[in-house]
């Protein structure tokens, strides 16, 4: 039966236009769309009729008709944990993919949505597998993972052949990930390779990485590339690492160790004490693994993208940037 929500304004959404509101929360939703929805009072902020370009503010309450809802479904839209609750898992898995064959499976993992199970884990990827088992009753098969609070490009094996062969090739580093990131301040030199040993150890807040030294206890070497697409002044920066490593964490920690953590990372972010958190910038991790080219079980290379998650949509517009600028 089709609801109609009523939703929040959050309170790092302040000053937000409407539209913009939209595009994040809902990405399958048509500007021609929005605007019939708006012109006949079914799109409602406090009760009132509102415009396009109105301004929300943090803790007003924007009245969703069902007919927005069901837009934002549109497969291919990237999701968000909130447009994932109350929906079943097959269903969700569908609007998550961005690629199949008979061997192989490509989503586009939403942020927050963890890949595995673990403390304080209800919903994860590999139990949503389930609701995809096959008529041999082969369920799909993680072959790598992702932190829970970086979106993006999420490679799945269909059967036991694939996933043994997929996993081999992530572990001979026969794959080349790419992914986007927002740090705080500009790297100099822009374009480098970071090269350190990381070593977990145990904290109040749980696991962290650490760069250690060479023939530490625990330490692996990890190895990324990375270099500056775009900056805005001398505040931030959008960056494209390539991680030639796998380690827990790597991007993060590394992001760190050269002085330019990720925006919005709950683990590794430091700042000094007078630094403001940027307005309109949501409080979230801003690392999105964009793409992948990796060799298929049958010959060939898969080579998928995936769309950027809308709180770093949210970001890009905010800043300026445009995703051509990489060549994608």
């Amino acid at each position: 039966m089709a609801i109609i929500e009523q939703k929040r304004v959050e309170d790092d959404e302040a000053g937000l236009r409407l539209d913009r509101w939209f595009k994040i929360h809902y990405p399958g939703l048509g500007f021609t769309h929005l605007q019939k929805l708006l012109r006949s009072g079914q799109i409602r902020v406090d009760g009132g009729r509102v415009k396009s370009d109105t301004r929300i503010a943090p803790g007003q309450m924007v009245r969703v008709p069902p007919i927005g809802t069901d837009a934002a479904r549109a497969k291919g839209a990237p999701l968000t944990t909130n447009l994932m609750k109350g929906r079943q898992d097959g269903d969700v898995l569908s609007q998550m993919l961005i690629y199949e064959d008979e061997k192989v499976l490509v989503f586009n993992k939403p942020a927050g949505l963890a890949v595995q199970g673990g403390s304080g884990v209800a919903r994860h990827v590999d139990d949503m597998l389930e609701a995809w088992r096959n008529k041999r009753g082969e369920k799909p098969r993680l072959v790598h993972r992702l932190d829970r609070d970086t979106s993006g490009v999420l490679v799945v094996a269909r059967t036991r052949g694939a996933a043994s062969f997929l996993t081999k090739m992530f572990r001979e580093r026969d794959t080349k990930k790419t992914y986007w990131a927002i740090v705080k301040g500009v790297p100099n030199p822009k374009e480098g390779r970071i090269s350190t040993y990381l070593v977990k150890e145990e904290t109040q807040d749980g696991d962290r990485m650490r760069v250690g030294k060479h023939g530490e206890d625990g330490a692996d070497h990890a190895l990324t590339h990375y270099r500056v697409v775009d900056q805005a002044a001398q505040n931030f920066s959008w960056i494209e690492f390539e991680p030639y490593t796998g380690r827990t964490h790597q991007l993060r920690v590394h992001a760190l160790h050269i002085g330019h953590p990720i925006i919005g990372d709950p683990k590794y972010f430091d700042a000094d004490i007078n630094w403001d958190f940027p307005g309109g910038v949501q409080k979230r991790l801003h690392l999105h693994a964009r793409r992948i080219a990796i060799p298929h079980p049958d010959g060939g290379v898969i080579e998928q993208m995936a769309p950027l998650p809308p709180h770093m949509v949210q970001t890009w517009n905010l800043f300026g940037f445009d995703e051509s600028e990489t060549g994608d």
